[in-house]
């Protein structure tokens, strides 16, 4: 029996997904195996010895000491992809927002006199509808910045809406490729894809390379007059040059879902209060892949979509499996090894990914290794932790 510890509120679709025959899941578990979180800020205290991965039902794992986690071998999960449709729906809103002043003409109308009769309003919103005039999405050109679960689908929106899309993204992955649409265009870098854009859409994450990214210099790079969205990461974006930017007409708009205090009572942004994902249907969808991605790694060893560790997958065809964290280091593998066949322990499969420095293995054996061997590995240098799976309780 698995013990899960939830943080905040998980869907129950989620939570149906560990089975009660193997796994006990509550709020106020001790010594749990795995913590299962949204948005919850988890100090390095709140981690027990007992834990050895923690899923964060969501994209962004800001909240979670990756490091330390690291460092101890315990593997951090994530859920890209499963709240895309949510935050590309919410772009799509962004932007039809930030073409027709929608939200004034609902305001003008709830400001009317309340006394003022069916007849007279025909004629008063036909002589003010004006100031109301914006212009279409059709035509127009939209910058995907990020081509990832997210940037594509935003990809494919602008298409759908008749927009001319072009994109940049350094670190694409294939399988991102495979996703993007032919007649998206490419570009060679950032300032090209600023230059030539109406509208430009954020979907990077925070790292060291994209904190104030969107700052004074590349701002100077955009059209003028286009409008910037930014349903990524707030860190990502420097408000102050922002507003610089909007005051001297550089940008004609700013949609963020991260408001800050110099962005409010301004005509030229929108602002939402980060509700991206917040949608019944994305929260469902978070928490069952977080669900699904800690049943794998604590009955199988398995790991998919892991911000810390690589994604490493081996079918069972052994009731006794290892999973050996260690240092990434030459010839930790070997001595590993050394100690099965010392032991007379027949290795039937193996497999063995690395990311950064961190390796891990999962070893398949014939027969179910003693306490002693368990310990003599534990023991060699670069091994991080040991974990010993017998016969799996879930499929």
């Amino acid at each position: 029996m698995y013990k899960v510890r939830t943080y905040n509120a998980i869907s129950s679709k989620g939570l149906d997904r560990l089975s009660r025959d193997c796994f006990e899941v509550s709020s106020d578990i001790n010594a749990p195996n795995a913590l299962l979180l949204r948005s919850y800020k988890l100090s390095d205290a709140e981690i027990g010895d007992s834990v050895s991965a923690i899923a964060r039902a969501g994209a962004g794992v800001n909240n979670i000491p990756i490091e330390h986690c690291t460092e101890r071998g315990i593997v951090v999960f994530n859920t890209p992809g499963a709240n895309a449709n949510a935050v590309k729906e919410l772009v799509a809103a962004g932007m039809l927002l930030a073409s027709r002043d929608i939200v004034g003409g609902m305001r003008f109308i709830n400001e009317l006199d309340p006394s003022l009769s069916s007849e007279d309003m025909g004629p008063l919103l036909e002589a003010n509808k004006k100031q109301f005039a914006g212009s279409e999405l059709q035509g127009k050109t939209l910058g995907v910045l990020g081509l990832g679960a997210i940037g594509s689908l935003i990809a494919r929106l602008g298409l759908d809406l008749g927009m001319e899309v072009v994109g940049y993204d350094p670190a694409i992955s294939v399988e991102a490729a495979w996703r993007l649409p032919s007649s998206v265009k490419k570009m060679d870098n950032m300032q090209s894809l600023f230059a030539r854009s109406d509208y430009v859409s954020l979907h990077i994450p925070v790292l060291d390379s994209t904190r104030g990214l969107i700052n004074a210099d590349t701002l100077s790079h955009f059209k003028k007059d286009a409008c910037l969205l930014n349903f990524a990461r707030d860190q990502i974006v420097n408000t102050d040059a922002v507003v610089a930017a909007l005051d001297k007409g550089q940008l004609r708009t700013y949609v963020t879902d991260f408001p800050h205090p110099a962005l409010r009572n301004r005509s030229d942004t929108i602002l939402m209060p980060h509700i991206g994902a917040s949608t019944a249907e994305a929260e469902e969808n978070c928490a069952v892949m977080a669900a699904d991605q800690i049943k794998a790694f604590l009955d199988h060893g398995n790991i998919k979509n892991s911000v810390n560790f690589p994604a490493i997958e081996l079918e069972r065809i052994t009731e006794s499996r290892l999973t050996v964290t260690n240092r990434n280091a030459p010839g930790t593998l070997s001595h590993i090894l050394n100690v099965l066949g010392d032991a007379n322990l027949n290795v039937a499969d193996l497999l063995n990914k690395s990311r950064g420095d961190i390796a891990y293995n999962l070893i398949d054996l014939n027969s179910e290794p003693s306490l002693d061997v368990l310990d003599k590995i534990r023991a060699l240098e670069g091994v991080i932790n040991v974990r010993h799976l017998g016969k799996p309780c879930s499929i």
